[in-house]
């Protein structure tokens, strides 16, 4: 069986599973955000339901209009708010507690290996990044999950990614996903579990293995998911997760497609508006001017990527006709940017910091586009209106070519800078 498979025949009991049959799960964690918490919670209440059937296992987070943007924002937010307290939810950030819930769940150690995590967010993906069977979910199914601790799902067939080689310079997780995308079209993996392996997963971190697994919903995956190696053991043990390993093996039923990426030939990558899949190499990305670039997100947002922007913008100055807005993802992240001194680097370049927030990414607030403004941005999503005005256009990229580019003014290869 693929490895999504095998992991839902542990939790179901079953010894086998074949591609497109429909099973009820018991839930690992359930996850939901300010935005689709408060229509989890309606559900709930239609449903009868009065207590959560385990308070430790959801876990609400509010980040997307927060800092609440408006009074309906925090309205929504007051709504979760009573919600998690009147039924004495462990697991509830806002505030100073809160970050971009796919950034933090993994840092609180919430994440396991050969768990089943549902989410009412589309990119709780992510977590396969840990060995998770993780995906998205209707603000109806997790109100079911949240009053029984059940879910259902047709179980996915899969596709085999394998990585070969290494990453050159300024290369990494967000470009890598960007070309898969490309070659398949954002529906080359609808409902498929996309299994990443090979000798290239050594070159690969764990925030790079976030950021792709991040993405895997922009090809229609149903979930992505990578093996637990000595790379994801480390990351797990450091936040207090003790997991064995697990390798991904060839499927006995045969993968619905098999794809093969040397890392090594990959340049960075930029997605041309208005879809993920437009990714072409930044040496022949257009030169357009940008009015704005922002480097965050659940994507982007994660110490790594902060630590790559500021190799770039040190002892520089962002263009003068551009807003750079910087995003740490996390508490922990943008208390580490500032251990490290990545805060003052951006500072002084002239940067814009945001308190860990989605904000832009959605169009929400924190960085929002007028008509005819141009943005590039390390987030996932480049749709038309995507981050404001519908006639604005979003280019998405790494953190490095963000960072270049907010120098120059312009789509730029952080070759050319470095």
């Amino acid at each position: 069986m693929s490895e999504s498979r095998k992991i839902l025949s542990e939790i179901t009991g079953r010894e086998k599973l074949k591609p497109g049959e429909f099973i009820e799960a018991d839930v690992s964690l359930i996850l939901a955000n300010d935005v689709t918490a408060p229509l989890a919670i309606k559900e709930f209440e239609k449903l009868g339901a009065r207590e959560l059937f385990d308070p430790d296992k959801v876990v609400f987070v509010l980040d997307h209009f927060t800092p609440n943007r408006d009074i309906a924002s925090a309205e929504q937010c007051a709504i979760v708010r009573k919600f998690a307290r009147e039924r004495g939810m462990k697991h509830f950030y806002e505030g100073g507690q809160a970050g971009i819930e796919h950034v933090i769940l993994p840092e609180l150690g919430l994440v396991k290996p050969r768990s089943l995590i549902i989410g009412a967010d589309s990119h709780t993906c992510t977590y396969g990044a840990l060995g998770a069977f993780s995906t998205g979910m209707g603000s109806t199914d997790i109100a079911a999950a949240m009053a029984t601790g059940k879910t259902w799902l047709k179980v996915p067939d899969a596709m085999r990614i394998e990585l070969r080689g290494s990453f050159g310079g300024w290369v990494g997780g967000k470009d890598l996903i960007l070309h898969v995308i490309s070659r398949i079209g954002v529906d080359g993996a609808s409902y498929l579990s996309m299994e990443f392996t090979g000798d290239g997963l050594e070159s690969l971190s764990v925030d790079g293995r976030l950021t792709v697994a991040n993405m895997v919903v922009e090809a229609g995956a149903k979930n992505g998911i990578f093996p637990v190696d000595r790379i994801t053991r480390e990351y797990l043990k450091s936040v207090g997760v003790e997991s064995s390993t697990f390798t991904i093996e060839p499927d006995p039923y045969g993968y619905v497609s098999e794809l093969t990426v040397d890392l090594s030939m990959l340049e960075p990558q930029v997605a041309l508006p208005p879809l993920p899949s437009n990714a072409v190499p930044v040496s022949k990305a257009p030169k357009v001017k940008l009015d704005q670039v922002v480097i965050g997100s659940c994507t982007n947002g994660r110490i790594e990527d902060l630590r790559t922007a500021a190799e770039i913008l040190k002892n520089k100055k962002v263009a003068a006709s551009l807003r750079l807005i910087i995003i740490p993802g996390s508490p922990s992240v943008y208390k580490e940017a500032l251990r490290e001194g990545l805060i003052d680097i951006f500072l002084d370049a002239g940067s814009i910091i945001s308190p860990p927030t989605c904000g832009p990414c959605l169009g929400g607030h924190m960085g929002v586009l007028a008509s005819g403004e141009r943005a590039l941005s390390t987030t996932n999503r480049n749709f038309v209106g995507r981050m404001g005005h519908a006639r604005s256009e979003v280019y998405l990229c790494n953190p490095a070519v963000a960072a270049a580019s907010a120098l120059t003014g312009t789509i730029t290869d952080p070759g050319e800078i470095i």
